[in-house]
């Protein structure tokens, strides 16, 4: 699947009201203003369901696994991808993904001709109260990036350093006629000026694009605010892209959705969670810079259970925002309030309300039964790590495994290494559906078999009750590179 975005782009930088490019997705959330509230339900447009595989897929009964149904629906690289709704956890599926080639053309200056190049991109979108925001995302994250990159298209090819400032565009006249430039001055740099130059920073192409993805995910956020209302744009959504260009992965992460690659049996965490537990301090220090985000009702301090009226003037185990360890504190009447943070592992929350502490929407999101938002604390930037595939002779059993939290709230890394391994070796390294086997194997795995007692695995432990979505990635062998 191509997708050439040079009209979509163009469209998103005029105003991020846009219509979006991708066909339509059964009523997604990319209608114009003024249109009609989406409709309730849909799934990836690649997958192309039928009504009434919709209906099928919509099923909290059946948990029917879907994946692109044959050699019209392969995506690129041979990707394999599946997904299932949850057991009942919310009306629908809120998970949604996305999978492009996307075309970036350089922004026009006077004087050049056409350029570009495309990255191909992966992504999923795990939705939390309502589906809304993560439709939104899967439709224009991808336009984000593109536009993002488009002042990079030059740079990114060339090999020499890239330029501290960006020459001015002289389509805008936003020039200053009365600047002249060093080298119009005879190149002579003012002798106070030397010292700044010696202390320059080097700054690389790889980083240029992280900080192209970056801001793209805070633009897609901006979008999501502002467009909340008329798109009637429910909850909000943690997001996980994998972005190839130039020969590098570049995985960003905002959320508990996860990536890892297996190479030659080998497990490289790609992300790490973003929950109230992993970003404890930096929820902790900014609690205390802004003690008014608390509303009165919550101290930043950690405490391993709640504290009780007649503990006060004992002293009880804390720690604060500087703190990896715990210590002993003489407990006061501030330290009654509810804890910023509290509980462990998937039932650690902030604020007693959510439990992940990155990605894109919940604009809205308040403390129950109060006018306490939540937002402030929440981040929109991803982490981003970068694999670069040319510093590796890859073989076709090498993959990139993306997976929301339904996937790894039951199965391990070496679980999926394992799952992959097994069903790769059972079909031949050129068979393009084998890729798309894994997935759905993995699925079907981490949903378990219904039984008396609810979704059970093969051990007898409780199954995903949650939505799970599945790429994955061939990182070697013939036609992957196309």
């Amino acid at each position: 699947m191509l997708l050439r975005v040079r009209a979509a782009v163009a469209q998103l930088a005029a105003g991020l009201g846009a219509q979006p490019p991708a066909e339509p997705r059964g009523g997604g959330a990319g209608a114009g203003r003024g249109s009609p509230p989406p409709a309730a339900f849909c799934r990836p447009a690649f997958l192309q369901l039928t009504p009434e595989e919709l209906r099928r897929a919509d099923d909290h009964t059946g948990r029917a696994v879907q994946s692109p149904r044959d050699s019209r629906c392969r995506l690129p690289w041979s990707t394999g991808y599946a997904e299932v709704i949850n057991a009942g956890k919310s009306q629908h599926n809120e998970d949604q993904a996305c999978c492009e080639v996307v075309f970036v053309e350089q922004r026009s200056r006077e004087g050049s001709g056409e350029k570009g190049f495309y990255f191909h991109y992966w992504a999923l979108f795990d939705g939390h109260a309502g589906s809304g925001a993560a439709v939104m995302a899967s439709e224009r994250l991808h336009l984000h990036i593109c536009e993002q990159l488009r002042d990079l298209v030059e740079i990114l090819q060339d090999p020499s350093p890239p330029p501290i400032c960006l020459p001015p565009d002289t389509r805008t006249g936003s020039a200053d006629p009365n600047q002249v430039s060093y080298a119009e001055d005879g190149g002579e740099v003012p002798n106070d000026a030397v010292p700044r130059f010696h202390l320059e920073k080097a700054v690389s192409h790889e980083s240029l694009v992280i900080g192209a993805i970056e801001n793209a995910f805070k633009h897609m956020d901006d979008q999501i605010e502002q467009e909340r209302a008329s798109q009637h744009l429910a909850g909000g959504c943690c997001a996980l892209a994998a972005i190839y260009l130039m020969g590098k992965f570049y995985v960003a992460n905002a959320g508990d959705s996860r990536a890892i690659i297996i190479r030659n049996g080998e497990i490289i965490p790609m992300s790490r969670e973003f929950t109230p537990e992993t970003e404890r301090q930096r929820l902790q220090f900014l609690a205390l810079l802004r003690p008014e985000l608390l509303g009165k009702e919550f101290t930043h301090l950690e405490f391993p259970r709640r504290i009780q009226p007649k503990e006060l003037g004992k002293k009880m185990l804390y720690r604060d925002q500087n703190m990896n360890g715990w210590a002993y504190k003489k407990i006061e009447e501030d330290d009654l309030k509810f804890p910023l943070i509290f509980g462990e592992g998937k039932k650690a929350r902030m604020m007693a309300t959510i439990g992940v502490t990155r990605g894109l929407g919940d604009h809205d999101l308040k403390v129950f039964s109060s006018n306490i938002h939540i937002k402030p604390f929440l981040s929109c930037f991803p982490e981003v790590r970068v694999y670069d595939l040319t510093q590796y002779e890859h073989c076709p059993d090498d993959v990139l495994v993306l997976g929301t939290d339904g996937l790894w709230d039951v199965t391990n890394d070496k679980e999926v290494a394992g799952v992959v391994m097994e069903v790769l070796t059972s079909y031949e390294p050129n068979d393009p559906c084998r890729y798309t086997m894994v997935a759905q194997e993995l699925v079907v795995r981490s949903r378990g078999v219904l039984k008396e007692r609810g979704w059970r695995l093969a051990n007898d432990k409780l199954g995903s009750g949650d939505d799970i979505s599945v790429f994955v990635i061939p990182l070697g062998g013939p036609g992957n590179y196309t």
